[in-house]
């Protein structure tokens, strides 16, 4: 399983959001020129974190973007699903449905394996809250480094 861009970029982005929500709104704009990641790119992934409500969109001057809860009730399990959708090795764990298509069904040896994957991922994932991702962040020392840090590897074509 492996995680795109979506998944990575914008985990990066909400990473910063909450690194900087003492400012109050920010705009994607900030974000973009921090993370070195395109604004219309950026656009697309705040769509989906705010459809999954994770974030809250403020019109105006003054106006970006918002945590819709606190960092510490926020999952990476919760920011990659809204980006990736479910978190699945295989298709057929994701639902009875898809199970019914298979042409292995319930007589597949390796689902079992992919059942395991799932869980042990999602729990992974559950147990790691955006606040101690932002916190992990700013133990780099100066906030600025890793993001310049960030930058020049994308730069050197490190994503």
């Amino acid at each position: 399983m492996r995680i795109s861009t979506r998944g990575r970029y914008g985990l990066r982005a909400i990473i910063d959001l909450a690194n900087n929500e003492y400012r109050g709104a920010i705009p994607l704009r900030e974000i973009s020129q921090r993370q070195n990641i395109s604004e219309q790119y950026l656009e697309q992934l705040f769509a989906s974190l705010r459809k999954s409500g994770l974030v809250k969109s403020i019109r105006g001057a003054h106006g970006g973007y918002l945590l819709n809860d606190s960092p510490e009730k926020i999952t990476v399990k919760d920011i990659l699903t809204a980006l990736e959708g479910p978190i699945a090795p295989a298709d057929c764990v994701l639902s009875e449905d898809i199970l019914e298509k298979c042409n292995n069904g319930g007589n597949c040896v390796t689902r079992k394996v992919w059942i395991m994957i799932k869980e042990n991922l999602e729990e992974l994932l559950d147990s790691v809250t955006l606040a101690e991702l932002k916190a992990e962040s700013q133990n780099w020392g100066d906030y600025d480094q890793l993001i310049s840090y960030s930058s020049d590897m994308n730069n050197k074509g490190v994503k």
